[in-house]
């Protein structure tokens, strides 16, 4: 298997994150995924930001599941950019997408829309709340999924195999190779973020991981010569 670059939140290390001007640099780097995140306005539209409030990536303040829709759009998210919905995104770019859901009822409005528009070949499903990863798969049969941890030991492994995940998404400042062993066991890939310099490209090459989340595009040029 190739190794994977993942654009994190686009190439938020360049461009303004979560915002469609990051997603498209993050195509025309050629990365060969892009990672998004989801939470539900007061109105239930699925929009994309990190945070549960918009105080950091915008000029507005408060929880984004108190505003509408319409009061997320008057936002600037940088550059003059706007909050983004998520099917926005997908007319945007044509490259698969990684999207993080924060709770389970981000699940259940991103169901409605893989189902809808027949995402599966092309959206895959992350979160670090195993509740939420083990909702859409419910709700969507043959989704793929990803379980995210920050902190975590090999349990990490049983975790994602009890709600069925293929994936796991570790930060690399905790990563060791018991625990890449360990999922190797259970045939899962290990993809590791966030990944930006070349002594973290080098480690996540050494320990054979499946793939890097970076912010930078620059890690997609030099990835496939580190090995």
């Amino acid at each position: 298997m190739n190794f994977l670059t993942i654009g994190h939140r686009g190439v938020m290390g360049v461009e303004p994150e979560n915002t469609v001007r990051s997603f498209v640099a993050a195509q025309q780097a050629g990365l060969d995924l892009i990672e998004l995140d989801l939470h539900l306005s007061k109105d239930g539209a699925l929009v994309v930001m990190h945070d549960a409030e918009v105080d950091r990536t915008t000029d507005g303040s408060g929880p984004i599941a108190e505003k509408t829709l319409e009061e997320l759009r008057a936002l600037d998210a940088g550059r003059g950019e706007r909050v983004p919905v998520f099917e926005e995104v997908l007319e945007a770019v044509q490259s698969p997408l990684q999207a993080e859901i924060k709770d389970v009822a981000a699940a259940r409005a991103l169901a409605e829309v893989m189902q809808r528009r027949d995402l599966v070949s092309r959206v895959e499903v992350s979160s670090f709340h195993d509740e939420a990863v083990a909702e859409i798969a419910r709700l969507v049969p043959g989704v793929r999924t990803a379980l995210i941890a920050s902190r975590y030991g090999t349990d990490v492994v049983e975790r994602a195999r009890e709600v069925g995940a293929a994936t796991l998404c570790l930060n690399i400042r905790r990563l060791t190779l018991e625990v890449v062993e360990h999922a190797r066991k259970a045939d899962l890939r290990v993809i590791g973020w966030v990944v930006n310099t070349q002594d973290q490209l080098r480690l996540v090459r050494a320990l054979q991981l499946d793939g890097a989340t970076t912010d930078y595009p620059e890690i997609k040029r030099t990835a496939r010569f580190t090995a």
